[in-house]
């Protein structure tokens, strides 16, 4: 950092908003689905520094970078939806016997002959404080509430974890090779956690120190909720693939010198309100505020109430309020939180004088000494009531009392983010369905997948317990969840099965339909079991609005499951009641959950598990035992993993026949020095897109539909659409990614009309895929832009967003406004993002889409430079090049940041 830099830091209160400054981070978080293009993209390095003439061993990452496994599992047994033929290794594995299926039947652990046991740890008894439960509860992970030991995981756990290895062999092969070739890589096994459930359990420092030198944690990642350990008091934040790559090769992150609101927090939340309602509550209001591209830290009263698992779950919501980041100093409730999860005395002490004397210690005592802040922003904690978030974005939140008005309200809105559109004579349409022997009726608002996942609510002990001791009392009353409903439990990782077995609440959970599956993102990446065909046929017959509840942080149409149309964030306990419910159009107040075997009606008040309840069992069962037995979990690896053979070369050995590995072609055409800026001339618009176009729409994810270019491209490969896996974890193959872009089926291009993955050819006129459209383009060699409304790229941060474009030949993007870290995702692969002036767009220009485009360079760019366009037609405007400083435009005429690493190396 030069002192200039250190000047403007100074002078914040004036330079805010106005400058850069450099920051470089203490340590970097991937998980695999946003990883593995990172470590593939090194690899391929080393192979384009080799053939420049370069040393291929100098390509390692500078930074520590610790990439988590969790993004692969698949729900492929469930409780009420066991896949009768799973396919355990995309087909060639285990048809070569190269994979031999393990045997999953779990044992009896003793207690390793501890003497002291004052309880049974036989899998047939329960310990202390569990209840008498029904001998029809099975399957039950029984710990040892004296010693935790467990039993072995659940068999569904077990069968998951076996289909996950057998069908990511290549990739976890792949990963293997990285962390043994690849210095400052660490690689956390799939079976251990999501990655920032591991990144605040174990990864997280607070405080650094080596050689003797103190300085605080701070950390970036592929992951937009990488701000979730702020709750730690750790400064970190998502950046994306390409930025990311950058920080590890030892370049700073580019940082505007954010403006810092303080969010001051007083009262208290009522009994009934849960952290996921306060965050919901605070996400709403900072979006109403507007708080994008700003820093937020909260302070006042109300915070000293909060637990650090409160904390990090308000954290990890940040990008849904748009900050880059928000806050938590380190107070006395962190230190309390660092020792019951196993820091030592001298590191808490070490850590508590160091922050005192740099004045990064939050005293609770002492509200005089707060910080000064660029605004100041006050939330009364009083007046935030339970809620739901959806039914198509996080921050439209929804009281719980007003849900069905809101519901009924969604189906009469025209289509959009709060709409349906369907007729007025059509809202009480009902369809029977037949499912296991039994007649069940769906309608709009039917609940047809329910999922308590791993993002934003795992990490928080207080609402998974309430969510077990609200099915323990559901259980207990006689209620039960409708079959057809996909329900599912994925912890964050081991330790909430820890704590949900050893208060006895997990049969219950299991009773209702939320088994762990395993531990890792799944629901909320679209991995869920597919919905039974009388539920898709019913919902098709019906044209019904059907819908999941999740305890997720994203939930835009489409994202669980195709022909799911309105999907709601809550908080795990309301999770289970609703679908216990069956239904979110209902009102919990004057409506009963259903009946008890003598026709009863329950409500849902009746089985709600106090504030004080909830907080005396996790006092009881939440032990730091349990965080070493996590520790020791992942410094152990497990059995699959640790026999798991890799390759060691310097270069990987890239196999031609792989369809998830694949060197990827973004160094093709590397020279040992950047070539002139080349002008853009006569570029057809390859999509025509309008408003909060996000990278769900343009990045691959989820499920690979079988009539996809993919699709296409894996049968060629001798697949069947059982073996097609998901795109993410095909992310290493450029050829599935680049045919996945723009593939999501509610992308929305103006020149169709509808909502579909298609685009027009215009020099043939054909409607076509867009993958396929774009292939066209290529071979006549026409370059390519997008034209785009404002927030371009909004959503989480995904490098494939940047670089399925790029692949398909988009020079530009011409947009009325960019999220900003999809905007420097496209200038780090090489795509000129164009900005519209101020008050002017595609319409009020009079442009169709269907004329040619053409724009020069001058030979020195600088920052926001006006450019001249010239289409086709005649037309002439001036557009903004939406570069911010000359670090932006010295990776553009590099044609983008892995060819300026590329070339440094050699």
């Amino acid at each position: 950092m030069k002192k200039e830099d250190v000047m403007n830091i100074l002078d914040w209160k004036t330079k805010q908003s106005n400058v850069e400054v450099p920051f470089f981070p203490a340590r970097v978080l991937l998980q695999d689905f946003t990883g593995i293009p990172a470590m593939v993209d090194f690899a391929a390095m080393r192979e384009a520094v080799k053939t420049l003439g370069g040393d291929p061993k100098k390509v390692h990452p500078a930074c520590p970078t610790d990439l988590t496994v969790d993004h692969s599992l698949q729900i492929d047994f469930s409780k009420c939806a066991i896949q009768n033929a799973p396919n355990p290794g995309g087909g060639d594995l285990q048809k070569a016997g190269k994979l031999s299926p393990l045997k999953v039947q779990p044992k009896k652990l003793p207690c390793r002959g501890q003497t002291t046991c004052r309880g049974s740890c036989d899998s047939g008894e329960l310990g202390r404080n569990s209840g008498t439960f029904s001998s029809q509860i099975e399957n039950t992970p029984i710990l040892c509430p004296f010693h935790l030991q467990p039993v072995p995981e659940p068999e569904t756990v077990l069968k998951n974890q076996e289909v996950e290895f057998g069908r990511n062999r290549e990739r976890l092969q792949f990963f293997k090779w990285s962390s043994r070739v690849f210095k400052n890589v660490a690689v956390i096994p799939p079976g251990t956690g999501m990655a920032h459930q591991v990144n605040l359990e174990y990864l997280s420092r607070v405080v650094f120190e080596e050689k003797d030198l103190l300085f605080p944690d701070s950390v970036v990642g592929t992951d937009s909720h990488i701000t979730m350990v702020n709750g730690l008091g750790i400064l970190g934040w998502g950046v994306g693939g390409i930025e990311t790559e950058a920080v590890m090769l030892g370049l700073p992150v580019s940082l505007t010198l954010p403006e810092v609101v303080g969010c001051e927090l007083t009262g208290s939340s009522n009994p009934f309100v849960t952290s996921i309602d306060v965050v919901l509550g605070i996400t709403k209001h900072l979006r109403q505020v507007g708080v994008a591209g700003k820093f937020v830290e909260f302070f006042g009263s109300g915070v000293s109430q909060l637990s650090i698992v409160d904390r990090t779950t308000i954290a990890n919501m940040c990008p849904e309020y748009g900050a880059i980041l928000s806050f938590f100093p380190v107070d006395n409730v962190t230190l309390k939180h660092l020792e019951h999860t196993g820091f030592s005395k001298a590191k808490l002490e070490s850590m508590e004088t160091y922050l005192k004397a740099v004045k990064l210690f939050r005293n609770d005592q002492n509200s005089s000494g707060e910080p000064e802040y660029s605004q100041v922003i006050q939330i009364n904690l009083n007046s935030i009531v339970p809620s739901v978030s959806g039914p198509k974005r996080p921050q439209d939140r929804v009281a719980v009392t007003d849900m069905k008005s809101d519901f009924q309200a969604c189906l009469n809105e025209k289509v959009g983010f709060k709409g349906f559109q369907i007729a007025a004579e059509k809202q009480r349409d009902i369809v029977s369905i037949h499912y296991e022997g039994s007649e069940y009726k769906l309608s709009h608002g039917s609940v047809v997948i329910a999922a308590v996942i791993s993002c934003t609510n795992n990490c928080n002990p207080s609402v998974m317990l309430a969510a077990g001791l609200l099915a323990k009392k559901a259980v207990e009353a006689g209620l039960h969840v409708k079959p057809y409903i996909r329900t599912s439990l994925s912890p964050g990782s081991g330790m909430v099965t820890h704590y949900l077995s050893s208060s006895g609440v997990l049969p219950y959970l299991s009773k209702l339909g939320f088994e762990i599956v395993g531990y890792g993102c799944s629901t909320c990446v679209g991995n869920t079991a597919p919905l039974s065909e009388a539920v898709l046929n019913a919902v098709k017959q019906g044209d019904l609005v059907t819908c999941g509840i999740l305890s997720g942080n994203k939930n835009f149409e489409g994202r669980l499951c195709d022909c799911v149309r309105a999907n709601y964030l809550a908080s795990p306990p309301l999770v289970v009641a609703y679908a216990i419910a069956g239904t979110v159009n209902i009102d919990f107040q004057t409506e009963p959950l259903g009946t008890d075997p003598t026709g009863k009606n329950i409500y849902l008040h009746d089985i709600w598990p106090s504030r004080e309840e909830v907080h005396r069992v996790e006092e009881e069962h939440v032990i730091l035992s349990m965080f070493k037995a996590l520790k020791d979990k992942i410094e152990m690896g497990n059995k699959r993993w640790n026999s798991l053979e890799a390759p060691d070369s310097v270069l990987f050995p890239w196999d031609l026949k792989s369809t998830y590995i694949r060197c990827p072609s973004f160094f093709d055409k590397l020279t040992k020095e950047p070539v002139a800026l080349q002008a853009i001339e006569n570029a057809h618009v390859l999509l025509y897109l309008g408003d909060s176009v996000t990278t769900d729409h343009i990045s691959p994810a989820g499920s690979i539909a079988r009539n996809s270019a993919a699709a296409k491209y894996l049968t060629n490969r001798g697949l069947t659409p059982r073996e097609f896996n998901s795109y993410g974890a095909r992310r290493g193959n450029d050829a599935v990614m680049t045919r996945g872009t723009f593939a999501n089926i509610k992308l929305f291009n103006k020149f169709i009309g509808k909502p579909a993955p298609k685009t027009i050819h215009f020099p043939s006129g054909q409607t076509l895929d867009v993958f396929e459209a774009a292939e066209l383009y290529q071979k006549e060699g026409i370059p390519l832009i997008i034209l785009a409304g404002k927030k371009y790229g909004s959503g989480n941060s995904r490098d494939w967003a940047a670089k399925g474009p790029y692949l398909l030949g988009v020079k530009a993007v011409l947009a009325e406004s960019y999220e900003k870290i999809h905007k420097d995702h496209l200038i780090g692969i090489g795509i000129a993002p164009l900005q519209f002036l101020p008050g002017e767009n595609a319409d009020s220009l009079g442009l169709s889409g269907r004329e040619t485009f053409s724009l020069t360079f001058p030979e020195e760019l600088s920052p926001g430079i006006t450019l001249n366009i010239q289409t086709s037609t005649g037309k002439v405007f001036s557009v903004i090049a939406s570069f911010e400083d000359d670090v932006e435009i010295t990776l553009y005429k590099h044609g983008g940041l892995l060819n300026f690493v590329a070339r440094k190396f050699s």
